[in-house]
This record gives C-alpha cells, sequence and structure tokens, in this order.
C-alpha cells in the first residue's frame, strides 16, 4: 500500500471510458477515497489524474472498480 503524504498528483490509465457518464462515475466513487482533493478525467487518453495528499493508491483502485472500471497506475 503506498500512501503519499506530500501534495501530489496520481495518474492511472482507466480503459473502456468513452461518455460523460464514465467521467462523472468515476469522479463521483473516486472523490470519496480520504485525501482526494481533485479528479480529472481525460476520456480521450483513458486517464485519470487524482490531485490531493495522502491518497491511498489501493483506494483510487478500488474506487475506480466500484465505479465499473479497472484502474492501472500510469
Amino acid at each position: 500500500m503506498r500512501t503519499h503524504t506530500e501534495p501530489n498528483v496520481l495518474t492511472f490509465a482507466v480503459e473502456g471510458m468513452s461518455c460523460d457518464h464514465c467521467r462523472v462515475a468515476i469522479s463521483d466513487e473516486v472523490s470519496q477515497v480520504p485525501g482526494v482533493e481533485s479528479v480529472d478525467v481525460d476520456l480521450e487518453a483513458k486517464l485519470v489524474q487524482v490531485h490531493g495528499t495522502g491518497v491511498d493508491e489501493s483506494a483510487v483502485v478500488g474506487a475506480v472498480d466500484e465505479a465499473g472500471y479497472e484502474a492501472v497506475a500510469a
């Protein structure tokens, strides 16, 4: 388990995202992870960037899974 204690940006590749519903579902789930300050979803690049402090990478992967997608650290 990696937890980041300094403000940073984590990037994840998420295949299968194609519409605004995907963006909203992932943003809503990931935003609930402790330490997350903002979430940027790039549908074209299939990337999710998570901005925050003390963010647990495995918790983000789990949140993306809850939204119905699979995240891999990029």
